[in-house]
């Protein structure tokens, strides 16, 4: 199926890092935020991570733009089959340089090894900026506790 990207990017002047994903799962889309699927983990990361309840888009995105933390996908459309990044094909990037150009963005992460994979292919050329990989929080990464997900974004930290 062919889906184009919905959702605007969080970030604003002070954001000093990004965290990307590939595409906004179908249940995000119908919800209209980012991780929106209640299966997935990364608000609950982001909870654990910064001692804060953030139960509904508005308190994320209030927490995204408190914490200087930038949100966008790698891209704008692509064939995807439901949420599984394995089925991604014909990909049109997204355009980062507003963000980029806007902030201060100066390190960039990325939810998973699809959303690494298409960075580094499509985005690096033109960002300059080698993203960091960071294990996805999609219930389809059962192997990764809360807690192992919570080690390897403490990484994120450093650059806040």
């Amino acid at each position: 199926m062919r889906v184009t990207h919905t959702l605007s990017p969080i970030y604003d002047a002070a954001s000093k890092i990004l965290i990307l994903g590939t595409m906004p799962s179908p249940k995000s889309r119908e919800v209209g935020f980012y991780y929106g699927h209640p299966q997935n983990r990364f608000w609950r990361v982001m909870e654990a991570l910064f001692d804060v309840s953030l139960k509904c888009p508005e308190d994320q995105a209030a927490f995204l733009h408190e914490k200087h933390i930038a949100l966008y996908d790698v891209l704008e459309a692509c064939d995807i089959k439901g949420a599984a990044d394995q089925s991604i094909a014909r990909v049109v990037p997204a355009n980062l340089q507003p963000l980029l150009s806007q902030s201060q963005i100066k390190s960039i992460y990325t939810t998973g090894k699809k959303a690494y994979q298409l960075y580094e292919r499509y985005q690096y050329p033109l960002t300059g900026l080698h993203a960091v990989s960071l294990p996805s929080t999609s219930p389809a990464n059962c192997r990764m506790s809360l807690d192992m997900l919570c080690e390897a974004y403490r990484i994120i930290l450093k650059d806040l």
